[in-house]
């Protein structure tokens, strides 16, 4: 039995509206055992001096494509699979040392690389897949050629169809759902909606139809998961909501009414903004096409408004950043655009309790309380008064605790309680 104690802690238990500060928190193995205001002893615990830093739950991230390598999906049409996994193992990593100690993969993470993670063979944040995004002939995962209508796609063939997988009709979309859920999927991800970094579909496309949608909620429902839903503008948000689909991603520009619907059904938002602002900033230097970067600049503009109209509705937001390639350097900038418009401490729950939500795992990731897997950071300064501090975590983060494990520490450590 392995034990680690964090001594004077000022606590943000991913709850409250603060820290309280004069906290002591004992680890037993991969679990928090114990929360107190009175210091606690324990002869066998390594002890880590915090010196009244601010201790948090271990970040969240509800939308990372963590075998995105590049940002221009094309550039992948010739990488095979295993180049691809040796380039996204620094992306995994990398996370990780952003203090995100668990992230959803939504489009292209599969079984193998969240096991190989929970393994210990690549060092990375506790992963949650849903292996491809499920996409209708001519949808936003539809990549091939206008000239190719071959449907007889080899999906492990390239990076470039890895992501998506084409699904028309009910009877198709059943098994396919049903395929991937016996493959080990955590969650579905649909393409309900166009997208910006797809070269032939519009934002406004509504994508399969709601008889399409309700069997792939129906079905992941049976094996106690959930399906999550790209979308753009309100039209497709309610279509998606209204099937039953639990998350719907990006929704830039959802209005006043929508979001009332999502707050209703009891769904989530995850906003994507810092994608967009960015890629913006480095699009046509990587080679995205005009008409992309025409759409890149009507969600960038649309991004922060869409925050505050959910917030007066009252539907819950998560936290992700959906960068691609070149782009996923920026994570952490997320909580300083989120800042131009929330409270740091709504932002802060977004990336804990409400993401462990999203991820059916409330009480056992997002908070710091007895009984919580101990996934813990500690940053210099006060992120509920400066949620900006997040922003640069090689600089604030002093301290990362994965399941119970010193992943990284730069605080005091001592042997004897």
């Amino acid at each position: 039995m392995a034990a680690t104690l964090l001594k004077n802690c000022r606590v943000f238990d991913g709850y409250g509206d603060e820290a309280v500060p004069g906290q002591d928190i004992l680890v037993v193995d991969n679990r928090i055992e114990e929360v107190s205001q009175s210091p606690i002893r324990d002869n066998a615990a390594t002890i880590v001096d915090v010196g009244g830093r601010t201790v948090l739950p271990g970040l969240i991230d509800a939308h990372v494509h963590v075998f995105a390598i590049s940002l221009s999906a094309s550039r992948n049409e010739t990488v095979p699979l295993t180049l691809m996994t040796a380039r996204a193992v620094p992306r995994i990593k990398a996370m990780l040392d952003r203090g995100f100690t668990s992230v959803r993969d939504v489009a292209g993470g599969d079984v193998g690389i969240r096991d190989a993670i929970a393994q210990g063979w690549i060092p990375g944040p506790r992963l949650f897949v849903g292996g491809p995004g499920l996409t209708q002939t001519g949808g936003h995962g539809d990549h091939r050629r206008r000239t190719d209508s071959r449907y007889d796609i080899d999906y492990n063939a390239n990076a470039f169809v890895f992501f998506s997988r084409i699904v028309d009709g009910p009877d198709e979309m059943r098994r396919v759902v049903r395929d991937e859920l016996r493959k080990g999927a955590d969650h579905i991800k649909i393409m309900a909606s166009g997208g910006v970094g797809s070269p032939s579909d519009a934002l406004e496309n509504v994508q399969f139809s709601s008889e399409e949608l309700q069997v792939a909620v129906r079905e992941a429902a049976a094996k106690g998961k959930y399906v999550c839903a790209h979308t753009y503008t309100s039209e497709a948000i309610r279509h998606a909501v209204e099937a039953g689909i639990r998350t719907v991603e990006h929704a830039n520009f959802i209005d006043s009414a929508t979001a009332a619907l999502v707050a209703e059904r009891d769904a989530f938002v995850v906003p994507t903004l810092v994608c967009y602002e960015v890629t913006a900033q480095h699009g046509t230097k990587l080679g995205l096409t005009p008409y992309v970067m025409e759409k890149l600049d009507g969600v960038n503009k649309a991004g922060i408004a869409m925050l505050d109209i959910c917030r007066r509705a009252g539907a819950r937001m998560g936290f992700g950043t959906d960068l691609m390639g070149e782009m996923e350097y920026a994570q952490s900038y997320e909580f300083t655009i989120r800042g131009r418009a929330e409270r740091p401490v709504d932002i802060l729950r977004s990336a804990t309790t409400v993401n462990a939500q999203i991820l059916q795992q409330s009480g056992q990731l997002g908070e710091i309380r007895p009984g919580a897997l101990a996934d813990i950071i500690v940053c210099d300064g006060d992120p509920l008064r400066d949620i900006t501090l997040l922003s640069d975590p090689a600089k604030n983060l002093r301290m990362i605790m994965k399941d119970g494990a010193l992943y990284r520490n730069e605080l005091p450590v001592s042997a004897v309680a």
